[in-house]
């Protein structure tokens, strides 16, 4: 009786919970990763966090040259006049447009690039064609507009040659003047500058999959589609969850560059977003508060997006961010 007594004792301590250690015991043991992370932490805290503090310009009438506190506060004004703009809509619409149809096609054919480059089996060609469409990452959109006006330019223009050559028309298009084909264009021309260097990330997750896993496919007979359905997709699945995630974050942020550069007067009610409106009938105009009332709106909206996507992953696929 004694000696069952004292194995159940002796059980005892080995099947209790360990006590979480509290900040400070970890932050001792792993002082030195702390004291590596802190020159970044403060980057970000200057460059991301700090200038939050301008977002009192937006509940205020900006004067140049006045300090923060010596400025007329106006409250909400000028997101009331921003949300009866009909303008903000029209922008809004844009944005929006661009956004989903960017994230369809330059989201799910980067992962259809990077899979089928994978089944690729000479390693030089595979090589020369992965560098090749990465390369366009690396150019400035000021050239790449370059390009694609010329390519659809009715003078002369390869896209309209090659149409009427074909004999699929008459007479050339006139792509950059009709706004009905700006969404397209900016959509193709993203595409082909971002696709090659997208597609990095997820070549990177084929990589690391185990290639047992393949050989046990190929000795169950398995084909090679039946090997990226089974095999590569779910591997990489987690990894297409984080990105789509991040991606869905930035739906309304989407920049200006594409829109002004390859936008002009013939379709601007098609090219507007809301970084360009923000731009124009901010800053353009010397309404500071107002751009910045522009700005406050896009980032709120991007982190809820972001929050909502994040929860939706989390909840049904079990992969978040945070």
């Amino acid at each position: 009786m004694k000696a069952v007594t004292e194995r159940e004792g002796s059980v005892q301590p080995a099947t209790r919970k360990k006590k979480k250690k509290g900040f400070w015991a970890t932050f001792k043991e792993q002082k030195i990763l702390y004291g590596m992370s802190l020159p970044f932490i403060i980057v970000v805290f200057i460059f991301s966090y700090l200038p939050i503090w301008g977002w009192l310009m937006a509940f205020q009438s900006y004067r140049p040259g006045r300090s923060v506190f010596e400025q007329k506060w106006v409250g909400f004004d000028h997101f009331v006049a921003l949300f009866t703009d009909d303008k903000f809509y029209l922008v809004l619409r844009n944005t929006l447009a661009m956004s989903f149809m960017g994230l369809i096609v330059g989201f799910t054919i980067p992962i259809l690039f990077a899979v089928l480059l994978n089944e690729l089996r000479g390693s030089v060609f595979k090589r020369t064609v992965q560098t090749i469409s990465y390369l366009p990452h690396f150019v400035s959109w000021v050239v790449v507009a370059g390009i694609v006006t010329k390519m659809l330019s009715v003078d002369g223009g390869a896209v309209n040659q090659l149409l009427m050559w074909l004999g699929i028309i008459d007479q050339p298009i006139q792509f950059m003047a009709q706004g009905s084909w700006f969404w397209y264009i900016v959509t193709g021309s993203d595409l082909w500058k971002e696709m090659g260097w997208n597609a990095i990330i997820y070549l990177a997750a084929i990589s690391g999959i185990d290639q047992e896993q393949f050989e046990a496919a190929k000795v169950d007979g398995a084909s090679r589609i039946r090997q990226i359905w089974h095999i590569t997709i779910p591997s990489i699945a987690p990894t297409i969850a984080i990105l789509l995630i991040m991606s869905i974050g930035h739906l309304i942020s989407i920049g200006f560059e594409k829109q002004f550069l390859l936008g002009n007067p013939l379709v601007v009610d098609y090219s507007q977003v809301l970084d360009l409106y923000a731009l124009n009938y901010g800053l353009g105009m010397g309404r500071f508060s107002f751009g910045t009332a522009i700005g406050m709106f896009n980032s709120i909206v991007s982190i809820i997006l972001l929050l909502v996507a994040n929860g939706v992953f989390k909840k049904f696929t079990k992969q978040s961010i945070m």
